[in-house]
C-alpha cells in the first residue's frame, strides 16, 4: 500500500495571518485535528491541536495564552512539515512518524498538495490489521496524574513526557484521561487562557479553641477532573491486537488503558501500534 490509497482528500487550510480560533473552528467543525497553513498556494506549516493545547503551560510567554481569537495560526504553527510524495509506502510513513514524533504528512505531488496522511489513516492499512501481538507485548507504561491536580501540572506532565495522561481517583481506580484534544477543543477555553497556573483564594470557616474561623484555603480555578474524558476504556492484558483495534474503532478513541487483576497494568495507543508496523 502507498500514500495515494489511505491519504485524505480534499485538505482543508488556513493562512498564517487567520486566528488560531477560526483554525480551531474550522478543526471542530470538520473533525479533524490539524490544519495546513498555506501562503500564495505554498504550504509554509501545519497546525495541530497540540500545538493549541500546550501553548497553556504556565512558562510560555505571556501572549501565548492569551485567548485564540488575538493569536495568529503563524506564531503557534510548526514551519516547514515533513511532506511525503503519494507513492511512498505505508511502512516508511509509520516509520517517518515513529523517528520525527509526528502524527501527520502531508502529501505532494508536483509542488502542489494533494491529500495529507495521518495516523487514523494508516490505522485503516492492511499492515496494521495484520498484527496478532497480545496488548501485553505492545503497550506502555502509563502517566498519571489525580483528578485534583492543576491544569497546570497536567499540561507540564503531558509535555515532559509528550503523552496524554491517565487521571486517576483517590483509590487509585481509572477516572479519565486527558489527551491534546481535551485540551484544544476544551469548551470553556477563554476561562482556561486566562486562569491556567495562577491559585485562587476560597474562604472557609473552621474550628479553632472553640470558635470558629476564617481560614484560606489556595485551590487550582481548572483541575484535571474538569478537563478529562471518561469514562476510560479498559482491555485485559491478554486481549489480541485486532480486537483492541476494533474496540477502539467503536468507541472512537485512540488509546486503551491495560487492567490486570484489576489494577492499572498499562496503556495500549495507536502510537505502539504503529511503531509495530514501522518495523
Amino acid at each position: 500500500m502507498f500514500a495515494r490509497d489511505v491519504m485524505t482528500a480534499p485538505v482543508f487550510f488556513v493562512s498564517p495571518d487567520a486566528t488560531v480560533a477560526h483554525a480551531r473552528n474550522l478543526m471542530v467543525r470538520h473533525k479533524i485535528s490539524r490544519i495546513l497553513v498555506m501562503e500564495d498556494q505554498k504550504l509554509t506549516g501545519i497546525l495541530t491541536k497540540k500545538d493549541i493545547a500546550y501553548r497553556l503551560k504556565q512558562g510560555e510567554p505571556a501572549w501565548r495564552r492569551r485567548p485564540l481569537d488575538r493569536i495568529p495560526v503563524g506564531a503557534l504553527a510548526t514551519e516547514n512539515p515533513a511532506t511525503v510524495d503519494p507513492g511512498t509506502g505505508i511502512q516508511k510513513i509509520a516509520k517517518l512518524f515513529a523517528e520525527k514524533n509526528i502524527s501527520s504528512v502531508p502529501v505532494v505531488e508536483a509542488g502542489s498538495v494533494v491529500g495529507i496522511i495521518t495516523k487514523t489513516d494508516l490505522m485503516k492499512s492492511v499492515f496494521v490489521r495484520g498484527l496478532s501481538l497480545p496488548v501485553r507485548d505492545v503497550m506502555e507504561d502509563v502517566v498519571t496524574v489525580n483528578r485534583y491536580h492543576s491544569l497546570d501540572h497536567v499540561i507540564n506532565v503531558m509535555r515532559e513526557r509528550n503523552d496524554k495522561v491517565l487521571v486517576t481517583d483517590d483509590d487509585g481506580l481509572p477516572a479519565g484521561i486527558i489527551t491534546e484534544t481535551n485540551l484544544a477543543f476544551y469548551e470553556d477555553e477563554p476561562k482556561i487562557s486566562g486562569v491556567v497556573g495562577k491559585d485562587v483564594a476560597i474562604m472557609r470557616r473552621e474550628k479553632a479553641d472553640g470558635e470558629r474561623g476564617t481560614s484560606s484555603l489556595m485551590v487550582a480555578p481548572v483541575t484535571a477532573e474538569d478537563v478529562m474524558t471518561s469514562p476510560v476504556i479498559t482491555v485485559p492484558a491478554a486481549t489480541l491486537l485486532p480486537e483492541a483495534i476494533a474496540l477502539m474503532d467503536r468507541h472512537h478513541v485512540n488509546s486503551l488503558v491495560v487492567m490486570e487483576n484489576s489494577t492499572i497494568s498499562g496503556i495500549i495507543k495507536r502510537d505502539d501500534i504503529i511503531k509495530e508496523v514501522a518495523k
